[in-house]
């Protein structure tokens, strides 16, 4: 008799059924999302506070970083920074050294969420590569403030990971520590202003 599969696919809360290997748009939906990533520890829970710093809260933080940093972004590529780390609602946030031992296969995953997510969402299976770039600068800086504020980190140490950063918009920025529900709230919120723009 043949070996059965292994199960790829999650239940979510909304009742949809996401097939990990085979993602479509229709089986996502913005709640789940935000639920998720609510849930989600970055630095593997490694920081300090009353509450794990979770993936819809830095997701908040580089969306706020993104347009303060380019002015005139249209929405669509707001939504897009929002959505930058969606697929960590299902396959959770690892960090660099982790997803580098597990080799290509996790990046081959998350792209394909990605594309699916965005989708769903209206946006471009592929966002243009200008427009990575300025949600990836938006991400290092915000990687850089949760290294000070919250995950133990010099300012020498964060300038060699994360590279310098501008020390006006760093000053100005802080790391925002809720429960994982109000968090989920303010995300689900976010989206649906953006959304309402599109």
């Amino acid at each position: 008799m043949p070996k059965a599969q292994p199960r790829a696919w999650q239940r979510m809360l909304s009742g949809r059924r996401l097939d990990l290997l085979d993602p479509t748009p229709v089986d996502i939906e913005i709640e789940d999302i935000a639920h998720g990533l609510a849930f989600v520890a970055r630095w593997n829970g490694q920081t300090s506070g009353d509450y794990a710093y979770s993936v819809a809260e830095h997701s908040l933080l580089v969306t706020e970083i993104f347009s303060s940093q380019n002015k005139n972004a249209p929405v669509k590529w707001q939504l897009a920074a929002l959505l930058h780390d969606a697929p960590e609602y299902v396959i959770g946030d690892m960090i660099s050294p982790v997803k580098a031992a597990v080799g290509p296969g996790y990046g081959a995953l998350d792209e394909r969420l990605t594309a699916a997510i965005h989708l769903r969402f209206g946006l471009p299976a592929q966002i243009p590569v200008s427009i990575k770039r300025q949600i990836k600068r938006a991400d290092r800086l915000s990687a850089w403030l949760e290294a000070v504020q919250i995950a133990g980190f010099s300012r020498t140490e964060a300038d060699k990971f994360f590279g310098k950063q501008d020390p006006e918009l760093a000053d100005r920025l802080a790391i925002k520590l809720r429960p994982p529900v109000e968090v989920r709230k303010a995300f689900t919120e976010q989206y649906f202003t953006l959304a309402r723009r599109l």
